[in-house]
């Protein structure tokens, strides 16, 4: 995953994630990585899974393997924003958040936000990232 010579950008697909538009699920240039929409698609299947909490639940999934596709970890996130169909529905977000980042200490900024969602999608979310090495 290291860039070479020709490219200092280096695109990041993971396996069962992909966009219909032919863009990357992130981006890495140096130590820095931003990613597209990550959203709740179920990976053996190709579609969005239909409850929330499946949803959320693929969407952290996807965040850690596109963190460990760009060659970091989720302790090297340091900001995800996050789009709601309905943002009372925040309580099922914080469930999946803790599990991830259980150390109130070592968390990123989250910034979660409602808004007009591709149908069936209830939750989707973007990272930024700082990964040393």
């Amino acid at each position: 995953m290291a860039p070479t010579l020709a490219t200092r950008r280096v695109s990041i697909h993971i396996p069962g994630f992909a966009h219909v538009n032919p863009i990357p699920a992130a981006c890495r240039i140096g130590n820095l990585l931003v990613s597209g929409g990550i959203h709740g698609m179920d990976p053996a299947t190709g579609k969005t899974a239909e409850s929330l909490e499946d949803q959320l639940r693929f969407m952290f999934q996807h965040v850690r393997t596109v963190m460990e596709a760009g060659g970091g970890t989720t302790d090297d996130i340091i900001k995800m924003s996050v789009t709601m169909k309905d943002r009372t529905m925040r309580p099922a977000l914080n469930v999946e958040w803790l599990k991830m980042f259980p150390d109130e200490h070592s968390r990123p900024a989250r910034h979660t936000s409602e808004g007009n969602l591709s149908p069936g999608m209830l939750v989707q979310c973007d990272i930024m990232a700082v990964i040393d090495g």
